[in-house]
């Protein structure tokens, strides 16, 4: 079997779920903005089930977070109990297919195909800032209630940073981060010293989805959350981890097909009204709002440095990381944290 021969793999991962049913065909239906693959499978019997294939990471981290993303997805109250997709489950657990051959590590789960309403315009106007806003703290209210029963995470924001600081001390990391090993290690060390400073740990704790693209959910025709998918970021962690993507979703901007990261958006005036609205709901506290800067520092090393090679098409991926070096990590101690607790009337 060739490296890239998916279908293949999918066909394998069925044949391990169900073989009583012959798989008809297998579509790649990824979005062909990152190296993830999504696939659509038809049946023999015409019923369709939606495959994903990973292959970064750890195999155990994949079991366990579609095992939190499963509870999490059954312990939804209304109007949020359908909003998650759903894995197929085999003898009450969640069905995972780990490939092994040569030195080809894959795996695969199945989901149920899930409905999708409307797909948020690509800029805002200002009611629509004010109801997403409300609605992103009535979700996050509703995960945090959900998550207090959820299996236990072992990845946190700790571990994931101690991880990318034992890929620089390694052949491979010293080669793909060259010129640049002496800068990571300093904004690791930053990061971990301003959350213990922070006390993170003792920050509301919830399944958090970080990538709020808006090709990653859809609304109902009042804004209301209907349906979410594209897990890849998933985590346990504090709900400013989302923050960063809600920003760029308000943003004066908006939605964009070439894209870069920057922090800008965390202190325009649209985000403002979004944070004004979410506090409303699930007020923020003081220290929250100052870890908003750290949360999105997070973001860079963790999902742009550490695993960019596998969320981005190399092009896309070596864009990023030169960003980060020249214009992300310089504009992070610039940050005005102040302008939003002033807002927020946290200080």
């Amino acid at each position: 079997m060739r490296l890239k021969d998916y279908p293949a793999i999918i066909r394998k991962a069925w044949e391990g779920f169900d073989s009583s049913i012959d798989v008809k065909f297998v579509e790649d239906i990824s979005a062909r903005v990152s190296t993830n693959h999504v696939f659509r499978v038809t049946l023999d019997n015409d019923d369709v089930v939606i495959a994903k294939l990973s292959y970064f990471g750890k195999y155990e981290h994949f079991k366990e977070d579609h095992r939190i993303i499963q509870t999490l997805a059954n312990n939804l109250l209304y109007p949020y109990e359908n909003v998650l997709a759903r894995s197929l489950m085999k003898n009450n657990q969640v069905y995972t297919y780990r490939y092994q051959e040569d030195f080809v590590d894959t795996w695969v789960v199945f989901y149920n195909p899930i409905r999708a309403m409307n797909r948020l315009p690509r800029r805002l106007n200002e009611d629509q800032i004010r109801q997403l806003g409300k609605e992103a703290a009535k979700f996050h209210l509703a995960s945090f209630r959900a998550g207090k029963s959820i299996p236990k995470s072992s990845k946190n924001l700790r571990t994931d940073i101690q991880h990318l600081l034992d890929i620089l001390e390694t052949d491979t990391g010293q080669y793909e981060h060259r010129g640049y090993i002496h800068i990571l290690k300093k904004q690791c060390d930053v990061f971990l010293k301003n959350i213990q400073r922070l006390n993170v740990s003792g920050f509301d704790l919830m399944p958090v989805f970080v990538d709020w693209n808006i090709g990653n959910f859809s609304v109902t025709d009042d804004l209301k959350f209907f349906s979410r998918w594209d897990y890849d970021w998933f985590r346990v962690s504090s709900r400013i981890m989302d923050f960063y993507f809600f920003s760029r979703v308000v943003s004066n901007v908006g939605d964009r097909t070439v894209f870069s990261y920057l922090m800008s958006t965390l202190t325009e005036d649209r985000f403002m009204i979004f944070l004004e609205e979410y506090h409303k709901v699930y007020p923020l506290t003081e220290r929250e709002v100052r870890f908003i800067k750290e949360a999105y520092r997070f973001f860079i090393l963790n999902y742009v440095i550490k695993y960019g090679k596998y969320f981005f098409h190399r092009s896309y991926c070596t864009k990023l990381q030169k960003e980060a070096y020249e214009l992300y990590f310089p504009s992070i101690e610039g940050f005005d944290e102040d302008k939003i607790l002033k807002h927020l009337n946290l200080i």
